[in-house]
């Protein structure tokens, strides 16, 4: 296979998905990389902003403007931690939990893998991993 054209498949499926959940990320008042914050810390409630920054894979300060947007839109709250007074802890709050965006995000994996044996989702999982990996090498000095 040439790889023009696995790159163009793979560009193309990154295309559309992001389209979908573009779109229906801001029928519920987000965007897609803010319905991921909330994804995410639905997992982990209870994280610093550093914590969940390195679960997220993004820096901190992205980070932080898309917190301090939920924050102000009322998906999530910081609260202070117990133990260092200068932490603060995120979690969701009953608008983010009634919005229904992890129902969302979990429907629209399901949808997309629709048709595609696990044995090819892992065989398919494990190859992305591997061009990541080689991707992650080129930006490294």
């Amino acid at each position: 296979m040439e790889d023009s054209v696995f790159f163009k498949s793979l560009l193309r499926a990154m295309r559309e998905l992001r389209r979908h959940y573009d779109q229906s990320a801001t029928e519920l008042g987000l965007t897609m990389s803010r319905a991921r914050v909330i994804t995410t810390l639905s997992q982990k409630e209870g994280v610093t902003q550093a914590e969940l920054a390195a679960a997220l894979e993004i820096e901190a300060p992205t980070l932080k403007r898309q917190i301090d947007a939920l924050e102000a839109a009322g998906f999530i709250e910081r609260r202070g931690m117990d133990d260092d007074a200068r932490k603060r802890a995120l979690f969701l709050t009953e608008k983010s939990r009634a919005s229904r965006i992890g129902k969302f995000m979990l429907d629209t994996r399901v949808q997309v893998l629709d048709g595609i044996s696990e044995e090819d989702q892992s065989r398919l999982a494990a190859v992305l991993d591997r061009i990541a990996e080689n991707a992650a090498r080129l930006n490294k000095p």
